[in-house]
């Protein structure tokens, strides 16, 4: 596998400082070294959701994967169907285990001579070494690409510099915004958060990273795009994922799974689900009482009346919403149930919405087989 740099080099932002460390206000992400903020989260989401300021994204790797076999062989791999992916087409794949649990996930785009790969940094070196273990004879190879390339979120087209080493600009358009062909969302698009959804993440060179950082384009930080996100329902593998996540459980169905392509590892789980039973988890938004101050952390638990019944995933303070979340529940939790998170020893009292509702699954509708010796009448 040819590494653009270390296979550590995701990590490089922690130690060097970000072009944008010069804006006005600018306070870095402890984790990361981009932005979390320039002084006003609130102000921020708003600019950066109407589609006139830039975000650079923390956290984002680049893998690729050059050479004829690419896309079919991505395609026998994984849950989207990438056979046919058209140069400049972006689209979202996961990569589950062989028991239909999320592993990776990630941005797809290709340039007609490679494919790249948007995923989280943590997940980069591990993601990256399976997939060269797995090339077999095929003709491809896989890159580490992060330590060449820096990543720019935005909403809506703001003239980024983007690379294009092939020709084609390296722009991942999230497909969030709508159902994919050959997937399936559990809620009604016309009144899903997402159907205005026009994030785009544009790959740049140092150098043109550099020139946006120094130029007039308005800017926001991590936090303002984390709200935003979590506002939209879009699940992060980072942060909603876990050891037993099924797509289903986080409606990533609707981006990121073509129900009608051919063998991929995990396909048997994903079908099974879907045609025949429940996903034993949901997604849901969770509004919070922000009577006391406190937005509970990720991992802080759930409850309905005495009973633990998940936990929360994602936080963040929207600029219109308030207080929300985003948090991983059982099934069989009533939706219509008032549901209490514990932090710092605090109990907040949290209103559910519906993303992933208990029904979801059982699509085939399979007629029951009479009973042996029944008489039909």
């Amino acid at each position: 596998m040819h590494r653009g740099g270390s296979l550590m080099s995701t990590d490089a932002s922690i130690s060097t400082p970000s072009p944008f460390s010069t804006r006005p206000g600018f306070v870095a992400d402890e984790a990361t070294g981009v932005a979390a903020h320039f002084g006003n989260p609130l102000v921020e989401q708003r600019v950066l959701g109407a589609g006139t300021a830039v975000v650079q994204v923390p956290s984002r790797g680049l893998i690729t994967v050059t050479g004829p076999d690419r896309l079919s062989w991505l395609d026998s791999l994984t849950s989207q169907s990438l056979k046919r992916l058209a140069p400049g087409v972006s689209t979202e794949t996961l990569l589950l285990d062989p028991s239909g649990r999320v592993e990776h996930a990630a941005g797809v785009v290709d340039d007609g001579e490679t494919t790249w790969l948007l995923v989280d940094a943590a997940a980069v070196e591990s993601f990256a070494v399976w997939l060269d273990r797995m090339r077999f004879m095929l003709r491809v190879e896989v890159a580490d690409r992060s330590a060449d390339f820096a990543v720019l979120g935005s909403f809506g087209e703001l003239g980024l510099p983007a690379a294009a080493p092939s020709g084609v600009p390296l722009v991942w358009l999230d497909p969030w915004a709508s159902i994919a062909v050959g997937g399936v969302g559990y809620s009604d698009a016309a009144t899903h958060p997402a159907r205005d959804w026009s994030y785009r993440e544009t790959v740049v060179s140092p150098e043109s990273l550099a020139e946006v950082a120094a130029s007039g384009v308005p800017v926001a930080g991590s936090l303002a795009l984390e709200a935003l996100r979590v506002a939209a329902w879009r699940p992060s593998l980072v942060h909603e994922r876990d050891e037993r996540t099924i797509p289903h459980e986080l409606d990533w169905l609707r981006s990121a799974v073509h129900l009608d392509k051919g063998c991929y590892r995990g396909q048997e789980t994903v079908a099974k689900v879907h045609n025949l039973g429940h996903p034993p988890r949901r997604l849901v938004m969770l509004h919070l009482d922000g009577s006391d101050t406190v937005l509970p952390a990720p991992g802080s638990p759930v409850f309905a009346g005495e009973n633990e019944v998940g936990s929360i995933t994602s936080n963040a303070i929207h600029f219109e919403l308030g207080p929300i979340a985003l948090a991983v529940v059982k099934r069989t939790v009533d939706v219509s149930a008032q549901l209490v998170v514990r932090a710092d020893g605090i109990e907040i009292a949290a209103a559910q919405e519906v993303i992933v509702p208990p029904e979801a699954g059982a699509a085939a509708g399979v007629p029951r087989l009479p009973r042996l010796g029944a008489v039909r009448r």
